[in-house]
């Protein structure tokens, strides 16, 4: 059996960045992955293409999860049991750092449905997604916090260069 493809998860809160981290992760990553985003799949749905990732991989083509994933990345144990689900292999995690300031303002501002009631029990949201707890997980921080010290593509593009290595 050969070698899956390369893996990546983008995970963090919702309003963290991940799509547009994802964007940025396709552009500089060759070959390009298949993108599976939570935020475009629906119900039952998102477990069927999650798990058909495996498969992807097995027939030589990168992809590249984007979604919260919190219990997956917070519990090294489950992450273990995930990536083997996914078919084993090199999978790299990357964790879209935010905070409580930077999240309530995104999701304001995309004024999504979906954000009306995270945005109402803010307190308790903010706390379900651990902000302050790095993934048990092996993975890359991308800073893209409102005061991030380094401007995201460049966060991004060195992430890139440093996974092909």
């Amino acid at each position: 059996m050969n070698q899956p493809a390369l893996a990546w998860v983008v995970a963090g809160p919702p309003g963290a960045g991940k799509s547009t981290v994802a964007d940025l992760l396709l552009a500089a990553l060759e070959p390009t992955p298949a993108l599976l985003d939570k935020d475009t799949l629906y119900g039952p749905f998102v477990a069927a293409v999650l798990a058909s990732a495996r498969e992807i991989r097995i027939h030589g083509c990168p992809v590249l999860l984007s979604g919260p994933f919190t219990g997956q990345i917070h519990d090294a144990r489950r992450w273990r049991s995930w990536v083997a689900e996914l078919g084993g292999g090199t999978v790299h995690l990357v964790w879209v750092k935010s905070d409580e300031a930077t999240l309530r303002r995104r999701l304001t501002a995309r004024g999504l449905i979906r954000d009306t009631a995270k945005l109402a029990e803010f307190e308790r949201f903010s706390a379900s997604m651990r902000l302050g707890t790095e993934p048990a997980a092996p993975h890359y921080v991308v800073d893209n916090r409102l005061t991030a010290a380094v401007p995201l593509g460049e966060q991004v593009a060195a992430l890139a260069g440093t996974a092909r290595a």
